[in-house]
This record gives structure tokens, C-alpha cells and sequence, in this order.
């Protein structure tokens, strides 16, 4: 499997472009601002289709590309369920959304819960609730890849921020020390927002959560 990390939106959101050029299969893991643009010649280089498009959370800066992306391959979208408020009524965010830009809302094909299993890229990857920063925030986890994407819960050295409605700081807390520093410490994560890290370094070094 490959990963394209594609950094897009007015404040940098990192998406995640993965492809199988073996089989033609692409997942897009988030939607940020313009990020079609970034992820069509990767998918004709690497000769792939995008079927499916998983959004890790219904903040905007996360969805505000997945209606084109949607547009342009016919992609199914995956969730969870608590976001729903947001990702089909993004106006509720107008105060946390620059001055005259646009989301507009998202049509999910599959609500997404903790514990499911996803047939893709060659392996079973396994979905976790990981709640705090956003009440539906997501993780994937692509155990023989040895990766987890884990949207805005954990970054490199810090973690999400729980001062937006629907935030916790304990709960995040919970999310983090039980579904990601559960994982091998090889773990790479693949987060919203900055370099990748990996679970035993977080562990280790993260401030704000030790493990």
C-alpha cells in the first residue's frame, strides 16, 4: 500500500491518498479544500480508481473538498454517526469557518461504528471511535501496514483540540490511552495536522497523555 500524504486547505489539513496500484483500488482518508486537485494525478500515475472516501471527523477543514471528490468518482463516504449534525449541515460551523468560505454538506453512505472492519487495500481494517476532539471523531488502523490514521485525536508531540463544541478533554484522554497507545509501539500515526509519529514515541514523549 501506498501512501501519499497530501496536505491541502487554507490551514494545511493533511489527506491521505492510499493505493494499491496492484489491484487499481484507492482510498482517500479526508477531504480537505482543493484536495481533488492534488489526488486526480496521483490516481492516473498510479493507474487506480478512488471508490472510498473516510472522513475521520465532520469538521470542516476535514470535509470541505469531499463534495467534489464525491462528484467526480461517485466515492463512497463513511462516518460515524455523531458527526452527522455536521457533515450534513456544515452551517453549524459558520462561526469556526473563515469569512466567506463555502462547505457544502456531505452525504454519507456508511455510518461508520467502533469495532467495524473494513475490507480494503488487501487487508481488514479495523475502525475505532476515538471521541474528544469530536464527538464522531475515527481511527483506521491497517495492522499489517503497521499504520493508523487518527485524524485530529493525537498529533506529533500534542493532541486535539478540545475547546470546539462537542470537545473533552478526559474523553479524548480515554480515546487516546485505549484504542491508539493500544496498539504496537511500531505503529506509524498518520495525523491531521502535521508529521507522522508513532505510537511508542507519543507514549514516551507526549506531554499531554503519557502512556
Amino acid at each position: 500500500m501506498n501512501v501519499h500524504v497530501l496536505p491541502a486547505g487554507p490551514i494545511q489539513t493533511n489527506a491521505y491518498l492510499l493505493t494499491l496500484p496492484l489491484t487499481g483500488e484507492a482510498v482517500l482518508v479526508d477531504a480537505p479544500d482543493g484536495i481533488w486537485q492534488e489526488v486526480e494525478p496521483v490516481l492516473k500515475a498510479e493507474r487506480c480508481r478512488l471508490t472510498r472516501l473516510w472522513l475521520t471527523h465532520g469538521h470542516w477543514d476535514h470535509t470541505q473538498g469531499a463534495a467534489e471528490v464525491v462528484r467526480r468518482t461517485g466515492a463512497e463516504v463513511s462516518a460515524h454517526c455523531a458527526d452527522r449534525p455536521l457533515l450534513e449541515n456544515p452551517e453549524v460551523m459558520r462561526p469556526l469557518i473563515f469569512p466567506g468560505m463555502a462547505v457544502e454538506p456531505v452525504v454519507v453512505n456508511r455510518w461508520l461504528e467502533d469495532g467495524d472492519s473494513i475490507d480494503a487495500l488487501g487487508e481488514k481494517v479495523r475502525v475505532s471511535h476515538v471521541p474528544g476532539h469530536c464527538p464522531g471523531s475515527l481511527m483506521f488502523y491497517f495492522a499489517g501496514a503497521g499504520a493508523a490514521f487518527s485524524g485530529d485525536a493525537l498529533f506529533r508531540g500534542s493532541v486535539g483540540r478540545t475547546d470546539l463544541p462537542g470537545g473533552d478533554p478526559g474523553q479524548l484522554e480515554r480515546s487516546i490511552r485505549s484504542r491508539i497507545y493500544t496498539l504496537p509501539d511500531a505503529t506509524k500515526v498518520y495525523s491531521g495536522h502535521g508529521e507522522p509519529t508513532t505510537v511508542g514515541a507519543e507514549k514516551k514523549h507526549n506531554p499531554h497523555v503519557r502512556g
